[in-house]
């Protein structure tokens, strides 16, 4: 119990209410509209608005970035609404605005060169039980976990 007190500190209660709120929305999602809801998806559908690129003008992208742009204010939306009644302080961080879009940037486009990311493939492609998502997780969970080592290791 000591190490569950170290390791979530401020307990585990918001981790488990965050869990149900996404696998509500993206089951609410597929049962309503059987649209399937992926963040990387989301990468692809801006950038059809200013890419000429082949792969951007795919009729998957082109024809799904309305819903897509509207599913993720709805993330953004609701990450808010959150916020404002969780009683939390906002954090703030010391990255410039071009880090932190750099950052989206690095991990859009890897999540896109993946074929999905991790609530693609996490929450979606698991609870479908597709194979090739449970092998992406179990890709992402061991670099995390490896990184996470390194870094503790070398700081």
């Amino acid at each position: 119990m000591e190490l569950l007190d170290t390791l979530f500190p401020l307990g585990l209660g918001h981790y488990f209410t965050g869990g149900l709120l996404i696998g509500l929305g993206v089951s609410l999602l597929f049962v309503l509209t059987g649209l399937v809801g992926g963040m990387s998806s989301v990468y692809s559908a801006v950038w059809s608005y200013f890419s000429k690129v082949s792969f951007f003008q795919q009729e998957k992208h082109f024809q799904t970035r309305q819903w897509r742009l509207v599913y993720a204010a709805g993330l953004i939306l609701g990450a808010f609404i959150w916020l404002v009644f969780s009683g939390f302080e906002v954090t703030v961080t010391s990255i410039s605005w071009g880090e932190l879009a750099l950052g989206g940037f690095i991990a859009g486009f890897g999540a896109r060169l993946g074929n999905g990311c991790t609530s693609g493939h996490g929450i979606c492609g698991i609870a479908s039980l597709s194979l090739p998502s449970v092998l992406a997780v179990l890709v992402f969970l061991s670099a995390a976990m490896i990184t996470a080592q390194l870094i503790a290791a070398f700081g």
